[in-house]
């Protein structure tokens, strides 16, 4: 029945069932972050959850969340780097997205590696979500070039990311301090949201993240008889 559809089903590393197009050769799953996970991918989860405690802010943008979106298919994913920080506006990254309807919506990113809270000022391994209501209300009102239409739009929604956790407190400051239309432009993703995200949707870990390999260094080289 599936291969006459042009489908397979497999199992994948992970031992979890799969559809794969045979002509496409691409993978009908829909990631849903909710579901129970394996043994193994609650292993991977805790070792990517090690991974963003020691990792700078760079190394979420450029490792996790780079390949993240790129996987969610996301498509012209584009970072600031150092160089750029000062015109990038308000986001460290930008990208967009195709619809089924062919309509492309253009979403910016602002990523914070720890905590994001809503006390008075910022705390050690925490920033104040104050510190980038102005980042949010410039990257949603700031133009950028899209090379591929060659011309200028808009950013449509706008992520707030945090390695840590994002309090409520947090959102609700955000959300009062907003309009009604961008409030409903601004979209949260969290320590568990990317966490979860990336286990279930199959993507390689960083190679920060991985377990050292076993050294054979101080073995004898003589073979015992």
């Amino acid at each position: 029945m599936l291969a006459r559809e042009g489908w397979e089903a497999f199992y994948d590393a992970h031992g979890q069932g799969q559809l794969r197009h045979i002509a496409t050769n691409t993978v009908a799953e829909i990631a849903n972050p909710h579901r129970p996970l394996s043994p193994k991918e609650v292993e991977r989860r805790d070792q990517l959850a090690a991974y963003l405690d020691k990792g700078s802010e760079d190394d979420l943008i450029e490792e996790v969340l780079l390949p993240l979106f790129r996987q969610l298919g996301f498509h012209r994913i584009t970072a600031a780097g150092h160089k750029d920080k000062a015109l990038e506006y308000g986001k460290d990254v930008w990208m967009k997205y195709t619809l089924p309807t062919l309509h492309v919506l253009y979403f910016g990113i602002q990523a914070k590696k720890g905590r994001l809270d809503s006390a008075g000022m910022s705390k050690a391994g925490g920033s104040n979500i104050a510190e980038i209501l102005n980042q949010v209300t410039m990257m949603l009102g700031h133009e950028i070039f899209d090379p591929e239409l060659n011309r200028r739009v808009l950013v449509d929604h706008a992520f707030i990311v945090a390695g840590g956790e994002i309090t409520k407190q947090a959102r609700n400051w955000l959300g009062e301090r907003l309009d009604a239309t961008k409030r409903s432009q601004v979209m949260f993703m969290d320590r568990e949201d990317i966490l979860n995200l990336y286990v279930v949707t199959n993507l390689p870990l960083p190679k920060g993240a991985l377990p050292p390999t076993p050294s054979f260094t101080g073995l004898d080289d003589d073979i015992p008889f």
